[in-house]
């Protein structure tokens, strides 16, 4: 039997949109209009967009002009008061959503904060936070947790989060700013403790010189309503670099087929990693699973030090 990871499923012969799912302009600390963005990305041959200006609601194309398809989308969080004084934490969260009738929230709507919905004021942990996301959810909404390392919250201040459909593991404006968010961290310790997040890729561009540097690519129609479903139910994989082609389990193997890269690597919860390296290049390889697995994803590096991720198959 095989086991296809979504992203790969009944393609037939299509080709995966390219996808910038965190995008900021000068609505809220982006350094470029919105019509400058969302033309940058269309030029750059990107499929979709999601303008996510801070606590504003984004539901219309600036540049209605151009063949791009807009995602209704803003960021929110909440700064994280945990009593203990030492510095900055906080949550942010991005949501996506469908159409008018079932997102909730109107064009250039001021969204709340974390710290709005609160009734003294303060988040102090996942558990106070759960309320906005269960409000955001309410309206329709799906959502996915920002740069945990830049939002200094590692995995045990965060797993407890419900209703994320994933989490960003890479982040194009942390990676540069400040060498963080650049590969995957915390993913595996969530996903050890059971809980099925997708990862996605991202910008996060607040200077337009940074656009086009993390995507995601999503097997579905280009449509709103169909890219929004592909990424709830994990069709796509992420990249800034590599394309993959297949990631499938079959008879007790992982399986990879991807551009030609130096590094395959097979990675789970609770397991070494298996690397798989050829200086020549490679397409192409598979990994023995045992029975201890209960996931498997995969990362492939090129000879630029580019990378793409799979989502993982959950093999439970």
């Amino acid at each position: 039997m095989i086991i296809r990871q979504a992203a790969f499923e009944n393609m037939n012969g299509k080709r995966h949109l390219k996808g910038a799912l965190h995008c900021h302009s000068s609505r809220s600390d982006g350094d470029s209009s919105a019509e400058e963005v969302v033309s940058r990305y269309y030029r750059d041959g990107f499929d979709f967009i999601a303008l996510t200006d801070h606590f504003r609601y984004n539901r219309e194309s600036p540049v209605p002009h151009l063949p791009i398809t807009v995602i209704p989308a803003a960021e929110g969080g909440a700064d994280i008061n945990d009593g203990l004084g030492h510095g900055f934490r906080c949550y942010h969260t991005v949501l996506l959503g469908k159409n008018d009738e079932t997102n909730g929230f109107a064009q250039g709507e001021r969204i709340p904060t974390g710290n709005d919905l609160s009734p003294t004021g303060k988040i102090t942990c996942a558990e106070d936070y759960q309320p906005y996301l269960d409000m955001i959810h309410e309206k329709g909404n799906i959502t996915f947790y920002c740069h945990p390392e830049w939002s200094s919250t590692p995995a045990r201040l965060f797993e407890n989060m419900k209703g994320d459909f994933a989490m960003e593991i890479r982040n194009t404006d942390c990676v540069h700013s400040c060498n963080m968010d650049r590969d995957c961290p915390y993913w595996d310790e969530v996903l050890g403790q059971g809980k099925r997040l997708w990862g996605v890729a991202v910008d996060d561009i607040h200077r337009l010189n940074m656009a086009d540097r993390s995507w995601v690519m999503v097997g579905a129609d280009n449509n709103v309503s169909d890219i929004v479903d592909a990424l709830a139910s994990g069709a796509f994989y992420s990249s800034f670099g590599p394309s993959i082609y297949d990631f499938y389990v079959e008879d007790g193997k992982a399986h990879i087929v991807c551009d030609t890269v130096n590094r395959i690597e097979f990675m789970a919860d609770r397991h070494p990693t298996s690397v798989f390296r050829d200086p020549n290049g490679v397409t192409e390889a598979e990994f023995n699973l045992n029975d201890s697995y209960f996931y498997i994803r995969a990362c492939v590096t090129d000879s630029y030090g580019r990378s793409a991720w799979t989502n993982p198959i959950f093999l439970d």
